[in-house]
């Protein structure tokens, strides 16, 4: 008997259950609809996303394996929509009591290792039930992919333009892509992100999933722009301790404890940590230099990518996408 965990996913190798998933993934694999990946040759439309071989199979494992707790805390987003930065905003925010700003966790440690991703990398020999309350994880699923024991969670979503979106993650993915597919151009990117089609998307279908949850449940999810994060960040950390359930004291705005977290988790600060610059880390099958999660950070980096005629697709999109929803778009 082999006992094995994947991202606090615990289950036998030789159970039933375990062996009805692998048939169920392979059968799959074989009558998804396929697309071109921006790292990998395929991905697979599974339930309206696209998602690689390897995700499809954590889906399964999370709808009959994991167990969430009501105190679940869950980081949501499409990736490259400032994901690294909120993580470690909501970490700092949340353990503030155990790590002092002179020697914090993150000055010798990258952010990948603050909080685990659902279903994207191993945590062999952990239990998840060890982890006192409340626990912290991340996903890039969209909602309607995450199994329902995960509704009496708490979220904190973030959603970005979608033109820096596609910018930071062609930047990204390119550096991940396998050495055995030709280099993957700007246009043939932006073709793909405009017809829905790459890790997690499409883009505008995933922020909805989200933005209709928080509707239907404002108490449990809370729904961010990573534009508002930039303007102001003092007002984010608030909205995230209170969110979960952790508020700023009055004695701790005194000594200013909400600009220590801020300027703890500057991007120009992380990217500058010796611990960030150099080596690699484990994402899933894929080795990322530590380096790569902080490229600029900047809004309106997609003016140096995009000509006119591409901003007006991308935005004529987000416009026809969101239309009804109540969201706004990121031009209004």
């Amino acid at each position: 008997m082999s006992l094995r965990f994947t991202s606090f996913i615990e289950y036998e190798e030789d159970d039933v259950e375990y062996n009805k998933i692998c048939d169920e993934h392979k059968h799959l694999l074989e009558t998804l609809p396929k697309g071109s990946g921006w790292s990998i040759q395929h991905l697979y439309n599974y339930n309206g996303f696209w998602i690689d071989e390897m995700l499809l199979k954590a889906i399964l494992l999370l709808d009959t394996y994991f167990k969430s707790e009501p105190t679940d805390i869950v980081l949501a987003s499409f990736m490259k929509s400032g994901t690294t930065w909120l993580k470690t905003l909501m970490f700092s925010t949340l353990n503030r009591d155990r790590y002092s700003f002179s020697n914090h966790f993150l000055h010798n440690n990258h952010p990948l290792s603050t909080i685990p991703f659902l279903g994207m990398k191993s945590y062999p020999m952990t239990d998840s039930t060890t982890f006192s309350a409340p626990r912290l994880f991340i996903t890039h699923f969209a909602r309607t992919l995450l199994p329902a024991c995960m509704s009496s969670c708490k979220f904190v979503y973030v959603c970005r333009d979608p033109k820096d979106v596609l910018v930071s993650k062609w930047h990204f993915m390119c550096k991940l892509r396998s050495k055995d597919l030709t280099p993957l151009s700007f246009d043939e990117a932006f073709e793909l992100f405009c017809l829905g089609v790459s890790e997690f998307g499409p883009f505008w279908e995933h922020v909805l999933s989200y933005w209709r949850a928080s509707l239907e449940s404002p108490d449990k999810i809370l729904f961010l722009r990573y534009e508002e994060l930039k303007k102001q960040p003092e007002v984010v950390v608030r909205k995230l301790a209170d969110f979960m359930g952790k508020p700023i004291t009055m004695e701790e705005e005194k000594k200013g404890v909400v600009w220590e977290i801020i300027n703890l988790c500057s991007f120009e600060n992380l990217r500058n940590l010796e611990v960030n610059k150099k080596g690699v880390e484990k994402l899933g099958n894929f080795e990322v230099e530590k380096q790569s999660f902080f490229r600029k950070g900047e809004i309106g980096d997609w003016k140096n990518y995009l000509s006119e005629e591409m901003k007006d697709r991308i935005d004529g999109i987000t416009k026809q996408k969101f239309q009804g929803s109540g969201l706004i778009g990121f031009n209004e």
